[in-house]
This record gives C-alpha cells, sequence and structure tokens, in this order.
C-alpha cells in the first residue's frame, strides 16, 4: 500500500462545492494538475500515484466537471475567466503560495490565466494538450468556431460531440494500435456519466461557446512566456486531432529552453504512456524546483 494515499477533498469556494485530489507531503514542491474536457481529476489518478513520494500533488475538478458542483447554465456564469478565479481562489485557500502547474485541453486558459497574473507563484509549467497558440488548432475546431458565430445554426452538430462515441473517440484517437489495450474504459465511461447528468450538456455547450474568448488572451500568455521564461515541459501526443502537434512546437517560439516531447499517443497522453510522463515530469521538476 501507498505511504502516500490519494486523499479525496471539498471546498467550498465562492458558493460552489470545489472537489479536488490531494496527496503527498505538503512540506515537497506542490504541482497543480487542471484537467481539460471532458473529464475530471480522474485524469490524474496514475500521475498522482507515480509522483506523490516526492511531490505535493493538488488536481481539483473544475465546476461543472466531475464531484464538483454543478449549478445550472442559467445559475452560474459558465466561462473560463469564472473558472479561472475559482481555481485561484481555491489554491488561496489552500495556502498554496507557490507551486507547478500541468494543464491540459481546458486546464491551459484556466491555469495560464493564472500564470500570467501572478508569474511569481508559478515555478514551472507542464502542458500536455495544453493549447496556446494558433497553430494548435486542428479542423476540429471548424465546428465549434462556427458554434461561436451561430450558436444555433450549429448547436445540433457540437452536440454531438457530447455523446458516448465522441467521447470514446477522444480517448482513442491517434492511438497506435498496440497501446489501445492500455485505455482503461472506465475513462470514457466515467466522463460520460457527467455529460449525460440532467442539465450537463447545456453546461458543456456554454463553455464550448466562450472557448472563442481564450483567443483573446493568447498574446498575454505568449508575453508571459517571453517575459518570464518558466521553465516548460511538453509531453504531447503526436497523434492529437484535437489540438495538433504544432501547438506543442511552438512553444519553443517564445520559450527555447522548453523541452518538447511529441509521444505516440493521442489526445489523453496520460491513459497510454502514464510511465513516461510521470518519468518526464519527475526528472523536469527535479531540475527546476
Amino acid at each position: 500500500m501507498s505511504s502516500f494515499p490519494t486523499r479525496h477533498c471539498t471546498e467550498s469556494i465562492d458558493g460552489q462545492e470545489v472537489f479536488y485530489r490531494e496527496a503527498g507531503d505538503r512540506a515537497n514542491p506542490t504541482l497543480v494538475l487542471l484537467h481539460g474536457f471532458p473529464s475530471s481529476s480522474h485524469m490524474y489518478r496514475n500521475l498522482i500515484a507515480a509522483l506523490a513520494d516526492d511531490f505535493h500533488l493538488v488536481a481539483p475538478d473544475h465546476v461543472g466537471f466531475g464531484r464538483s458542483s454543478m449549478p445550472a447554465v442559467d445559475r452560474f456564469d459558465y466561462s473560463f475567466d469564472r473558472l479561472a478565479a475559482i481555481t485561484e481562489a481555491l489554491l488561496d485557500r489552500l495556502g498554496l503560495d507557490r507551486f507547478a502547474l500541468y494543464v491540459q485541453d481546458y486546464g491551459a486558459p484556466i491555469g495560464l490565466r493564472i500564470a500570467a497574473k501572478h508569474p511569481e507563484r508559478v515555478t514551472a509549467l507542464i502542458t500536455q494538450s495544453g493549447n496556446a497558440y494558433q497553430e494548435g488548432f486542428t479542423p476540429f475546431w471548424d465546428v465549434l468556431f462556427a458554434h461561436a458565430k451561430d450558436r444555433r445554426a450549429n448547436e445540433a452538430r457540437v452536440r454531438e460531440l457530447l455523446e458516448l462515441d465522441a467521447t470514446r473517440w477522444q480517448y482513442t484517437h491517434g492511438v497506435p494500435a498496440d497501446r489501445l489495450d492500455r485505455i482503461a474504459p472506465e475513462s470514457w465511461l466515467v466522463d460520460q456519466a457527467g455529460l449525460d447528468r440532467p442539465g450537463n450538456k447545456e453546461i458543456q455547450l456554454q463553455l464550448f461557446w466562450d472557448y472563442q474568448f481564450n483567443l483573446d488572451h493568447y498574446p498575454a500568455f505568449q508575453e508571459y512566456f517571453r517575459s518570464h521564461q518558466p521553465p516548460t515541459l511538453v509531453a504531447w501526443g503526436r497523434g492529437d486531432e484535437i489540438f495538433g502537434p504544432a501547438g506543442a512546437e511552438a512553444f519553443a517560439r517564445d520559450l527555447p529552453d522548453a523541452e518538447i516531447h511529441l509521444l505516440d499517443a493521442g489526445h489523453f497522453a496520460l491513459e497510454t504512456h502514464p510511465d513516461e510522463i510521470a518519468d518526464l515530469v519527475r526528472d523536469f521538476l527535479g531540475r527546476h524546483h
């Protein structure tokens, strides 16, 4: 049995119950893990177990995801600005003054808002398909950007992204045939159970629409990279058809010392390459903390 079991906790933040997983000794360097769509902190379960001996890890569920509150879409501002504010408030509540950030998918615009606002608090960045450049967008986004311009005309097509086949695809696309059996099927089933809760698809549609405003923050994110040069590790699936590998390589433009690793994986690389990513993170943080 691990000497550092994962603890499952909840804090009340701005009227919302925010669930988070925590493991490791608080005396060790902290790594904050921010998940993407349509997942939750569940996506980090293996990484947390692998790193808890040397690091303090905190992985929250965003509001509307996992075990955090899920107020109706007309009772909460489902925007990336708001999700970032709640995440920042949680970190403050937990007394986390300095930490490394691991971001994936939605976790990137949330975490990078915090990093750009408080660069002195962020010791290092790790991004796994956590996009910050226009180059990262693939044809997958065509329907989402069309939806951003005209919600009514494109809602039916976008709703297809909230069904089981699409959720399963997010886990399996870009994965070599000899690695498919490494993906735990409960991963997409847990995600789909969250999406199928009454009212959740309306929440996700609102966040799909709001995603367009993340692009307005890209210049500030990139200026943060250039000005502060945070140590950065990029561990990205070369087969990712949601955020393509060009998005990984683009980090080198503003962060010439970024360590970029393209793995033979898809969007959820932690499912197929947990040991490889854990080794990269352990080595990287060991050199930069």
